[in-house]
């Protein structure tokens, strides 16, 4: 079994992403990287502590789906804000996608995608410390359509916007025992749609350790900065805005736009992630607004600074 899947660990753009991105990336992005971390893992059996009664044989773990083309698809479930700053909920699909396809690493980013050209094949050489860094890409759809507050709704809706980047990380592993991690991570993105003509970064630092050959755990804390054209578009509120939703006049400016952390638990139905097959993850997660993007009148006044995340899903690996 490769020793090297542990490396993915770090793609969490942001899961990534707490602070800004989607529950759709935290679910997606943390469960891959729990799934292949697990892979890792496994190849020496559990960790201090874990039972192994019951498991598979022991040489099973010589055959593995993670090889040098892999892939994961997948469906659930989340529950998110209407928009970034609402106190009103709604449910949402989780589609899943994530693999490796000619030596490029594929996970999901929300409504996207990222990429790492530095993914490494399998190997039998210890864990080491690792790179990862590629493309990434994704769409942000705030307040563009569905949005429960009739008074926001007055505001209007905003356009979708495109952000294109890069993200990477450096992962390493052996910190409390030989089969954990820590990743340090982090994203830049542009939006090239038009829409909010910003920038984002967004830092996160993640821990994540199996509990079984068959499931794991992952923490993850993000933070966000935006910049003044992210924050003009999403947390303004113009005259004409405040003339037709009765908010007040508010003009927003880039900073420190929010911090969260995420928990995000995966499991194997058969209790072997090796050989790939059906497994589910859950998540469940807290972020805060900081900045303008909790003083904006559609959060101070309509919404609220602190946004819950919470989801479910059914993958099958091959």
């Amino acid at each position: 079994m490769p020793r090297n899947a542990l490396t993915r660990l770090s793609s969490l753009a942001a899961l990534a992403a707490i602070a800004g991105l989607s529950a759709p990336a935290l679910a997606n992005e943390t469960r891959v990287n729990a799934e292949e971390a697990m892979a890792e893992a496994a190849q020496d059996g559990p960790p201090p502590g874990v039972s192994t009664d019951g498991g598979p044989p022991d040489n099973m773990f010589a055959q593995s789906v993670f090889d040098e083309t892999w892939l994961s698809i997948g469906v659930g479930a989340g529950l998110s804000p209407s928009y970034t700053g609402s106190d009103d909920y709604r449910v949402f699909p989780l589609p899943l996608i994530v693999g490796r396809v000619a030596g490029v690493g594929i996970t999901p980013n929300g409504p996207g995608l990222n990429f790492d050209v530095l993914s490494q094949p399998p190997s039998e050489g210890p864990a080491q410390t690792s790179i990862s860094l590629g493309p990434t890409f994704r769409l942000r759809g705030a307040r563009d359509d569905a949005i429960k507050d009739d008074v926001v709704a007055l505001a209007g809706e905003l356009d979708t916007a495109l952000e294109v980047g890069v993200q990477g990380g450096v992962r390493i592993p052996g910190v409390l025992h030989r089969f954990d991690a820590v990743t340090l991570g982090g994203a830049v993105r542009w939006d090239v749609l038009g829409a909010h003509e910003g920038m984002l970064i967004e830092p996160s630092i993640g821990y994540f350790t199996p509990l079984s050959r068959g499931s794991a755990v992952q923490l993850v804390a993000t933070a966000g900065f935006v910049d003044d054209n992210f924050a003009d578009y999403y947390y303004d509120v113009t005259p004409a805005q405040s003339a037709a939703s009765g908010l007040p006049v508010f003009d927003a400016e880039g900073g420190f736009n929010s911090l969260g952390v995420t928990a995000i638990s995966t499991f194997d139905l058969d209790g072997n992630v090796l050989n790939g097959g059906w497994n589910i993850f859950a998540v469940g997660g807290y972020s805060r607004l900081f900045g303008d993007g909790a003083d904006t009148p559609y959060t101070s006044i309509r919404g609220s600074a602190d946004q819950f995340i919470g989801g479910l899903g059914i993958g099958y690996t091959f």
